[in-house]
């Protein structure tokens, strides 16, 4: 059994960390840290709370911890925990600068300890599904890939302040790291990237927009977020030389996530029917379109691949270097951005 210790229990630690920990066999939900309330032990009882992270790095008994901070904090708290040895899951983004990610795997493999960032959104029932149609061949030569996470968030919020600050990367780290993380996953890097990276409302002080055009050879992929849809545009499209495949609405999990302290028996990550997507085609001049059955999704597989990386029986589910490839996608979206060209990727300074 692997003692977990969780750090923040803000909006990620209560609705995604907690939850999967206490739903993994192997992995124990065993303390965690708040630096003025007690709110996890209500929720878990049993667990030991601290309220400081130097508290909990004395807790010999842990073998694994989580940082669920806020966002720009997350250097930090992760680079105290790699310096005392101790292996760490860091939620998305891992640091808002791919230069800091790459200190931390400097640190992280100088220790002999295990980096993991939380890309969860791999695990997602309709990402999921994107991958069985395009290892299938269903669509044909792919032509054009779009993937958006559009919301109606018009009103200033009064809670998680911290995300309006321009030090949280907006919704292009927030959003954008979990996209574009799922595009390099199908693709690899890209060749080039350009983008617009936006102020949308006119009381936003962080990004709330982006539209980010990866380019590959033969194809196009399309990433983009903001706080102004209404109704929300699809979140994939996949154009093919055979078809097309569309995707409304959002994997089910987070949603169900905000309800539970832990996944009990049953059915999980199954989309209804109402919502699956659809691929189209012609058939003697006529379209015809058929639902498609969705992969269920399941973010427990993330924690039991980091179970299994900790117990040394497997290879991270998540590699560090695949969060550095994130983050630089999205600098070279702002830096395109803001000088109004495509930016042709530059590999070569890869951390090792």
């Amino acid at each position: 059994m692997i003692r977990v210790g969780l750090v923040g229990f803000g909006m990620a630690g209560r609705v995604f960390h907690g939850p999967l920990l206490s739903s993994v066999e192997g992995l124990e939900l065993a303390a965690v840290m708040e630096r003025s309330t007690n709110k996890a032990a209500e929720r878990y009882p049993g667990i030991v709370t601290y309220h400081t992270l130097e508290a909990m790095l004395a807790d010999s008994s842990l073998g694994l911890y989580i940082v669920a901070t806020p966002s720009p904090t997350h250097f930090q708290v992760a680079r105290k925990i790699l310096e005392a040895g101790k292996h760490v899951v860091v939620d998305k983004p891992m640091s808002i600068r791919s230069t800091e990610i790459a200190e931390l795997m400097v640190l992280a493999a100088a220790k002999k300890v295990l980096l993991i960032p939380f890309h969860n959104r791999r695990w997602d029932s309709d990402f999921q599904t994107v991958s069985k149609l395009l290892h299938e061949g269903l669509l044909g030569r792919l032509v054009h890939f779009e993937s958006r996470f559009d919301r109606w968030r018009p009103v200033q919020p009064k809670d998680r302040l911290w995300k309006e600050d321009p030090s949280s990367g907006g919704v292009l780290l927030d959003l954008g790291t979990h996209i574009a993380d799922q595009a390099l996953t199908l693709f690899g890097k890209p060749q080039a990237v350009s983008a617009d990276v936006l102020h949308e409302r006119e009381w936003a002080r962080v990004w709330d927009g982006f539209n980010i055009r990866l380019r590959y050879p033969g194809f196009m992929v399309v990433l983009g977020a903001n706080s102004l849809s209404l109704p929300s545009g699809p979140r994939f499209h996949l154009r093919g030389t055979k078809g097309n495949y569309w995707k409304w609405g959002l994997d089910p999990q987070e949603a169900a996530l905000n309800h539970v302290t832990r996944i009990g028996d049953g059915p999980w990550g199954r989309e209804p029917e109402a919502e699956w997507g659809t691929f189209n085609s012609s058939e003697d001049g006529a379209t015809v379109s058929r639902p498609i059955p969705p992969v269920a999704g399941d973010y427990r597989l993330y924690y039991a691949g980091v179970r299994d990386a900790v117990l040394g029986k497997a290879g991270a589910p998540v590699a560090a270097r695949d969060a550095w490839r994130v983050a630089r996608v999205l600098e070279w979206a702002v830096e395109s951005s803001e000088q109004r060209r495509e930016i042709v990727c530059e590999w070569s300074k890869e951390p090792r």
